[in-house]
């Protein structure tokens, strides 16, 4: 009796271990994303005092005045350009790259590692040298190139510097994801393709692109949301300026919530770029599950 109850103590514990080992990472996801969200949830729809206390309920009274106010649009709209353009030259440069390293060679480790190489660098850092390269007067890709472009000084060209800063830090990272799906594609596959006399664009687009449309999946996904959460750059070099042709949504709620304790509308701006976000990666999931086929 005591050994049969035994067994059934330790088959018992057995049934939890899967939930003990995620435990840990549980408490950690609720503490610091769940919990931050629904109280983030509950300020967009309350008065919140400069302490961050709820001082009561306004219903959407604070989405109408968010929607009033005309650099919310602003915000919007530089920050879906900014994600449209940053994802897609990441994409394109990216892969590109990855197509150029496909083939091993002798030589492959040094282009690679320069292509790799801005990984070692923090946004942060990365911002202030792209303040340096495209300062109008003494930036050297100006001097270089010959133009007299307001980088970050011009409204219409300086979110077109907060895209390029966005797309080099983006790039390494990509580049690795690609060049492992394009090498991982089975070797007889492409034998046969060269066998068969197939040219390079036909076995781009018949093979190598559906073979690592996974990854491409992943990369846009990531990138998409990377791109939405942008605000690193614009504190550093344009601080939204000028004419707030560089505020987007984050710093815009980094603003609102740090700068002016308006916690309430900092939430409102939280919600909408998260709803937007996810509207975004859904519909890629929709597009995966229907163009998207997996080995």
């Amino acid at each position: 009796m005591q050994k049969h109850d035994f067994m059934k103590n330790y088959n018992g514990i057995n049934k939890l271990k899967p939930y003990l080992f995620l435990l840990p990472i549980l408490v950690f996801a609720c503490g610091f994303v769940y919990f931050p969200f629904a109280r983030t949830f509950l300020y967009s729809f309350s008065r919140v005092n400069f302490r961050g206390d709820i001082t009561g309920f306004t219903g959407t009274r604070n989405f109408n005045r968010l929607f009033g106010d005309p650099v919310f649009f602003t915000a919007l709209k530089n920050t879906l350009t900014l994600t449209f353009f940053a994802v897609t030259f990441n994409l394109l440069i990216s892969y590109s790259l990855a197509l150029l390293a496909n083939r091993k060679r002798k030589t492959s480790f040094i282009y690679e590692t320069m292509f790799i190489i801005p990984m070692a660098v923090s946004m942060p850092a990365a911002s202030q040298i792209f303040k340096m390269l495209l300062e109008p007067a003494m930036g050297i890709f100006n001097y270089r190139l010959g133009l007299k472009i307001g980088w970050f000084t011009d409204p219409s060209a300086a979110l077109a510097g907060i895209v390029m800063v966005c797309v080099w830090i983006g790039i390494p990272f990509d580049f690795i994801l690609f060049l492992s799906g394009l090498r991982n594609i089975p070797s007889n596959v492409m034998e046969a393709a060269d066998l068969e006399g197939t040219g390079k664009l036909r076995r781009l687009f018949k093979l190598q692109l559906p073979l690592t449309a996974p990854t491409i999946f992943y990369v846009i996904c990531t990138n998409i949301v990377l791109a939405m959460m942008t605000s690193t750059p614009v504190m550093i070099i344009t601080a939204g300026q000028p004419s707030h042709s560089t505020t987007t949504l984050i710093f815009m709620m980094y603003t609102s919530g740090y700068q002016s304790s308006n916690y309430s509308i900092a939430a409102c701006i939280s919600l909408i770029t998260f709803i937007l976000t996810f509207g975004m990666v859904f519909l890629a999931f929709i597009f995966d599950s229907r163009k998207v086929h997996y080995q």
